[in-house]
């Protein structure tokens, strides 16, 4: 069966550079074009399309607001939405993830010729409306921090990185690094939480980091896949939703507690040891599984660094990045999570984890949170670890 999908874009070149690169495809059929959003709406009752690429910046009816009228009408119809490489480009597709397309494609340079323009597309297109346009994704969206929960954080989710004792220094103050622990910029690292995204992530890391964060006070290393410009307005998204720094790393950054950092695009990023302390280090290394950043380069990093001490999550995303340094950071003794399929807008990634008996536990988005902060407390207690742990834990939500 072929996946219908239709091209929705004001000008003229878009339209057939991106209609010409899909109907080379023997499993797409390009059912028709639209020059702005209001046409598109009609013609969509007419054509039933399973994919739709849409333009951000139209006449009459824009991309924004197109989506949000699709979005009302059809819940879980994929939709790509095409931006430009510009920071403008990249605040209006975060804003366009919010308000709940499924994923989006950089349109080229005006500088490139006309055969990059179309190797540039056909990269980042074909493998998304194949990826999207055979399932009914989950539509998750990134507009707003989840609910808190009234009062403290539960005792038993709470994980500070430097445990209250007798004798402990006060808050903000430096502490002795303890037998086997490392220390960042003064405070003892207990361990660091890793993790993995691709198609959907930006959503999905939206409703995951504000939980974990409130529970769980550790490093927190993201790689995301997203290219340059785009990471830098998300990194401070997230840190909007979740309450704590969140920054887009930079080499040499000093890896601290209860702070979170984004890999940049176009750089790999790995942690570091130097002496006690531990660091990012930024490279422009070959990409891996076609990807620059690649999870599997964090991941391998996070495995030397902290071994056992190591939580890795796999969320959403096409393809297998993640799952060799997954493999690594289980080999050195850490934890592995990943989303499961039904919460999952595209689950190549998290799949690929599951299918090599990699994942501890394989679970709904809303229930990472509180694994993450049990894995956190299990690798600090090995007693805990040893009798909580023993194969992949399955469970399933209400909620698709």
């Amino acid at each position: 069966m072929t996946i219908r999908v239709l091209v929705v874009d004001d000008s003229a070149f878009a339209r057939k550079l991106l209609a010409d690169i899909l109907s080379a495809d023997p499993e797409i059929e390009v059912v028709g074009t639209a020059t702005n959003g209001r046409i598109a709406l009609e013609k969509m009752a007419r054509l039933n399309p399973d994919v739709v690429t849409l333009d951000i910046e139209m006449p009459e009816l824009d991309g924004l607001e197109t989506l949000a009228q699709i979005r009302k009408d059809r819940p879980k119809l994929p939709v790509i939405m095409c931006s430009t490489l510009t920071e403008r480009g990249a605040i209006t597709t975060l804003d366009a993830l919010a308000a709940g397309a499924t994923d989006y494609v950089t349109k080229p340079s005006s500088s490139e010729n006309l055969a990059a323009s179309v190797e540039h597309v056909r990269g980042q297109l074909l493998r998304r409306v194949k990826a999207l346009g055979r399932r009914g994704p989950a539509i998750l969206t990134l507009s707003a921090p989840p609910p808190r929960v009234d009062g403290p954080p539960r005792p038993e989710a709470r994980v500070s990185i430097w445990p209250p004792a007798a004798g402990a220094p006060r808050e903000g103050a430096p502490a002795k690094p303890r037998d086997g622990h490392l220390s960042l910029g003064g405070l003892a690292a207990t361990g660091v939480v890793a993790i993995g995204a691709s198609t959907g992530g930006p959503a999905a890391l939206s409703n995951l980091l504000p939980k974990v964060v409130r529970d769980v006070r550790l490093p927190i290393v993201i790689v995301q896949h997203m290219p340059p410009v785009f990471t830098t307005q998300f990194a401070a998204r997230l840190g909007t939703l979740s309450g704590i720094e969140v920054r887009e790393a930079v080499d040499g950054d000093l890896l601290e507690p209860g702070k979170a950092w984004v890999a940049p695009g176009d750089h790999h990023m790995a942690l570091v040891r130097d002496g006690l302390n531990v660091r990012i280090a930024l490279n422009q290394g070959p990409p891996e599984n076609s990807c620059r950043p690649a999870v599997d380069v964090l991941f391998r990093s996070v495995a030397t660094v902290f071994g056992k001490r190591a939580v890795a999550v796999v969320l959403t995303g096409m393809g297998q990045d993640g799952y060799l340094g997954a493999r690594d950071i289980r080999a050195a003794g850490g934890q592995v999570l990943a989303q499961d399929e039904a919460t999952s807008v595209v689950w190549g990634m998290p799949g690929a984890v599951v299918r090599h008996q990699l994942a501890q536990a394989v679970l709904p988005l809303d229930q990472l949170p509180s694994e993450i902060a049990r894995c956190v407390i299990a690798s600090s207690m090995p007693a805990a670890r040893a009798g909580g742990l023993a194969g992949p834990r399955k469970e399933t939500s209400s909620e698709h």
